[in-house]
């Protein structure tokens, strides 16, 4: 029996049935048959640069153990890891805290690893292409709340966390001014590589506007957007601070936020851990999860309500996505 059956039950939007784009993802000839049988709507991977990247190394024994009900057997053995000792060491080494983790993962090993994932590569194992299919999903999803409202030509969006340009470049295609930005310069980098070999030929009568591309963590933003987008990034926050940080790119919004983030519920936390078994060089941030409800109440505290939201699944990808508005 597979996990990944009782965790992929189907979730919709609430308010817009009709929520897959015209937007397709770019996958290798061997995913695409398989894009009709993912659950509908999108969200992100349950561990960006962490342990969802590894579940492939669990045998069918350990995952009976979640299908067979054994779930105080496992949580016994899950008592015995110590994660968070291995995650001291690593912020020492790179001598900081989460964030100097994740910045100097990211323009590292995680580059090298990410870039795949997002990319066409075929050079990907069958989890990263399974990420690969969830991640384009979740920016398949965004560009369609986006475009349900309107043509996008001449609206301002800030891509917080924007990764290799996954999205800043469909959104540059419909003629939005994007202002993207990353904590890795080298995500920067492939990203403005990206927009560069992409963004050479408008789409129809409109006439892209390469983004503006910045190296920049999600505290350092600043400006006035009708559009704010953080897509994957909450996962490197712990619940105090995603407060703070759903806060400030909310004031950044002038008429939209819209957020992915690994939602925190029972099963999901579990195959965390699980993953934290087996220690291996993705280990290299913390994985933060959110619920749902801790979400939206960060955003009731700043004067703004949730109008869509849904989660996307895949065998290895689960992500919560929320497009709030001012109340």
């Amino acid at each position: 029996m597979s996990y990944s059956v009782s965790l992929s039950s189907p979730i919709h939007f609430h308010t817009n049935s009709r929520f897959f784009s015209t937007f397709p993802p770019k996958l290798p000839n061997k995913l695409k048959t398989t894009v009709t049988t993912t659950t509908v709507a999108a969200i992100p991977p349950l561990s960006t640069a962490t342990s969802v990247t590894d579940l492939s190394v669990l045998d069918s024994t350990t995952v009976a153990l979640i299908g067979g009900g054994s779930v105080a057997a496992l949580a016994a053995v899950l008592s015995f890891t110590d994660p968070e000792r291995r995650r001291r060491l690593q912020a020492e080494e790179v001598g900081g805290g989460d964030k100097e983790v994740v910045r100097n993962y990211f323009n590292n090993s995680g580059f090298q690893r990410w870039k795949k994932i997002y990319g066409e590569t075929d050079d990907v194992n069958k989890v990263q292409l399974d990420i690969r299919l969830g991640h384009s999903k979740t920016v398949e999803n965004v560009m369609k709340m986006l475009t349900d409202d309107g043509s996008l030509n001449g609206v301002t969006v800030c891509d917080a966390g924007c990764g290799t340009g996954c999205l800043s470049i469909p959104l540059a295609k419909e003629g939005a001014v994007v202002s993207a930005s990353d904590i890795s310069a080298a995500m920067v980098a492939e990203a403005e590589k990206q927009a560069k070999e992409q963004l050479t030929a408008g789409n129809g009568d409109i006439a892209p506007v390469t983004p503006k591309f910045e190296v920049k963590d999600l505290e350092s933003l600043d400006g006035k957007y009708d559009t704010v987008v953080c897509l994957d990034v909450l996962i490197h926050y712990p619940q105090n601070k995603a407060d703070g940080m759903i806060a400030h790119l909310a004031s950044l919004a002038e008429n939209r936020l819209i957020l992915s983030f690994a939602p925190k519920t029972f099963y999901y936390d579990l195959l965390k851990r699980i993953g934290e078994l087996f220690p291996g060089p993705s280990k290299a941030t913390r994985a933060y999860l959110h619920a749902e409800a801790d979400v939206e109440r960060a955003l009731n505290k700043v004067g703004w309500k949730i109008r869509k939201r849904g989660l996307i699944t895949t065998q290895f990808y689960f992500a919560r996505l929320v497009e709030a508005v001012p109340a």
